[in-house]
This record gives C-alpha cells, structure tokens and sequence, in this order.
C-alpha cells in the first residue's frame, strides 16, 4: 500500500487545529497522517490543501512527514458488525478481530425524497410516557432532553432493550467508562447483544473523534435498513458532546463563533445526521431517537433550540417531585407522528385515553397551583391530585414497562379510581367497553 501512497515533507502553515501544505491529486475528506497523527482534508484550493488534525498540532514541525491514504473515513459493513463495540475510526475495542464486509465510505447523503415512504409503522419501547402519550414511529426523528444529571443512558439502554426493532445502532459521543460498560454490561445480561451495534468515543478519547460517531452508526444503521430490509432504531448520546467537539474545530480553525459559541454550521451539521432518518418502501427504516443534555435546563440554548426544528418532536425528562421518580413530561413532550399510528397501529381507544389522561393531569397541576397559593381545594381537585400522583408513579415513570394494551388498561383503571364516566369525557362505546 505505501507505494501507492502520496508522501509529503513541507508544510507551509499551522494553526490551533489545522496544518497546509501544497499537493496535488488529494480527495476532501481524505485521510492522512501528520507526524504520526491522523488527519483529514478540511479544505482544497487549487493546490493548497488544508488538514485538520484530529488530536491537535501542537509540537508537530513544518517538516513533519504528511502521508495521504488516499480515501475518505470509512467503513466495513456486514453482518459481523453485529454484537461488537467499535471505535469511532471503526476499529473494534472489544478484542474481537477485525469483522469483514464491504467498505463503504461514511456521511453520504441523506435519502431521496422519491424513494421515502410517509412512515405508519409503531415502534413500541415499553414506556408509558414514550408509547401513551408521545407514540414513536417508524422512520422519525426524535430528541431526549435531559438535564445532565438525569439517567438518559439508563433511559436509552431500557429502550434498546425494550425497542420492537430488528436492529440496535448505538452511537456514545464523550462517554464515561462508567457508562460505556453499563451499555456493555447490560446489553450482554441480557443476551440481546446479536442485535446491537456500538460505536463508543468516551471522554478518554480525543473529543474531535466523536465528530465520526454519528456517521459510522448512521453508515451501519443504511447498510442493515437498505441490504437487509431491516427496522432500525439508532440511538445517539449525547449531541451536546457532539456540537461542543464541532465547537473546539471551528474554534481552533478561527472561525467566528454564532449563538452560545456555536459555529454558525450548527443546524446544517445536526441535519445532516437526522435527516438520515427514514422509512423504505420495502420495509427497511431508520428511526434516529438522540440524547441532547441541556446546560442548566436551558431549552433556548443553540443545541436543542436547533434541534426543535429539525426533529419531529422531543421528549422531555424531568423528576417528579411529588413521587421522586424520572418521568417522560407530558406537558413538554411532544411526538409530530404519532397521530399515524395511535387508534390505528394499537387500540381504537388510545386517542381518547392519551387525551383524557393528560388533560386530568393538567387539571391537577392547577390544582397544586391552588393549593401553593393558600387557596381551598375542592373533592374534584383533591381527587385530579391523588390521579396524578397515581398516574405519574404507574403509568409515566420511565422504569415502568408495559405493552401499549396494559398500558390503556391501566389508565381506564386509575380513570374509575378517581372519577365518574361523565368527568373523563370519553366517547360512551369506549366507557361502556373499557370502564373498569
């Protein structure tokens, strides 16, 4: 191979992040090695070419040896890939061997829109809060926001588990080690690892590397959704982590900074990677559900605020203070599809339920309100207040699991706990057949 590779001693300029050289014959985004680092083409005019390195420039000299490998970042698909954790070049860190398969160049383009299909699949996870109230379906696109200190890789974990997909494509920007052997841990317990996929930067790793993780988990989601037909759940922690390593490069490559030290790439960059999201006519489909931390449970910061407007919808966690557990909010949450699958994938009753349940428990928040300003409560306050408490700890806390029929059930039970068929104001065929 090194014959055929371009090697170069004269570099002519270094910054913070980036060196140049002049070459000729170089692809953009091929890689290379600067002093023994590896490299990749940010920028090519005429015969300048400009590389950014990876781990930093710092002690590298102008006559520092420049190798091109003469591809882009790449990576071997096939069904070996199944059950291993990689790194974010691709290359295993589970001591397996090297898993064969056709090389595949990583970031193409999203789909065509001519060969999308309107999505109509329920994808199920097990959580009340997620399968109720804020449905997911096949071929979305969907945040979690988290404070950081809430237990989204846990969250993530359970719907891996949980999740009715045929494939599992993990993809951890700046994890812990702690983290990364929860996943390991958990996902072998269970014996579901011959379904799953992982590709793991952890925050012993360069952070410009998880730059690579969405598109080698998003390269490996098209090969298993497009060869093989296959329904795909992608799951991404953290993009906060993400656009903090877009950050450190455009800084160190002097770029003006936009909104909250962002570069002024944010949005195109974030949609880059979900817009990877789709449901195939013949059945394959890539669902995208990512973890985005909110810094100090700021929403208007430029991270989730762009991700609002690409994403079809967001789930929303937050502790519940009246039962000390994590729920998926249901005033916050919200799923743009789910009215695709709801009453039509699961039971004829589900709209009215979801609808009824959130509106009794917005009833009782008022009531709390109340009862903060000193003001006297009434029986059907009192009683919106025990439905909550109860609905919150049974039905939206994310560790408990049931299917989407358990879960209607369930909430027709609560319904005539508390209340009269009058004050649920569900359409009378589903009272007479589901009133408890």
């Amino acid at each position: 191979m090194t014959a055929f590779q371009k090697i170069y001693t004269k570099i002519t300029n270094i910054t913070k992040a980036t060196c140049s050289l002049r070459a000729t014959g170089i692809g953009n985004e091929e890689l290379a090695w600067v002093a023994g680092r590896l490299a990749q083409v940010v920028k090519i005019q005429g015969d300048e070419v400009v590389l950014q390195v990876f781990a930093g420039t710092e002690g590298i000299p102008t006559n520092a040896e420049v190798v091109f490998m003469g591809q882009a970042p790449s990576l071997k698909v096939g069904d070996q890939l199944a059950g291993r954790f990689f790194n974010a070049y691709g290359d295993p860190i589970d001591g397996g061997s090297v898993p064969e398969g056709k090389e595949v160049e990583i970031g193409g383009p999203s789909v065509n829109p001519v060969r999308r299909k309107q999505p109509s699949e329920l994808i199920a996870t097990g959580i009340a809060g997620i399968d109720l109230n804020n449905t997911l379906v096949t071929g979305q696109k969907i945040p979690f926001f988290a404070d950081p200190d809430q237990p989204f890789n846990q969250v993530m974990a359970m719907v891996a588990l949980r999740a009715q997909s045929d494939k599992i494509i993990l993809g951890g920007m700046g994890m812990t080690n702690d983290d990364y052997l929860y996943y390991k841990n958990v996902f072998s317990n269970a014996g579901a690892l011959d379904r799953i996929v992982s590709f793991i930067n952890t925050t012993e790793d360069p952070s410009v590397e998880r730059l690579l993780i969405p598109d080698m988990a998003l390269t490996a989601a098209e090969y298993f959704a497009v060869e093989k037909n296959e329904k795909v759940l992608v799951l991404l922690s953290d993009m906060t982590n993400y656009a903090d390593a877009l950050s450190i490069v455009s800084n160190r490559m002097d770029q003006i900074p936009s909104k909250d030290s962002m570069p002024g790439s944010l949005y195109s960059d974030l949609a880059k990677i979900y817009e990877k999201a789709v449901q195939f006519p013949d059945g394959g489909s890539i669902t995208i559900i990512a973890v985005t931390t909110l810094s100090g449970g700021d929403i208007t910061h430029a991270v989730p605020d762009n991700t609002g407007y690409i994403t079809e919808g967001q789930l929303y966690l937050r502790r519940d203070s009246d039962t000390g557990k994590v729920i998926v909010d249901p005033f916050r949450s919200l799923s743009r599809l789910k009215q695709l699958v709801i009453g039509k994938k699961t039971r004829e009753d589900h709209p009215q339920v979801m609808n009824a349940a959130v509106r009794l428990y917005a009833d009782a928040a008022n009531a709390k309100t109340k009862m903060e300003n000193g003001f006297d409560l009434t029986d059907y306050d009192n009683r919106t207040l025990a439905f909550a408490k109860d609905y919150s700890k049974n039905i939206l806390a994310i560790d408990v699991n049931l299917n989407t029929t358990e879960m209607l059930d369930k909430t027709w039970t609560l319904f005539a706990k508390y209340f009269k068929p009058e004050e649920v104001n569900i359409k009378q065929e589903f009272t007479s057949r589901y009133w408890k």
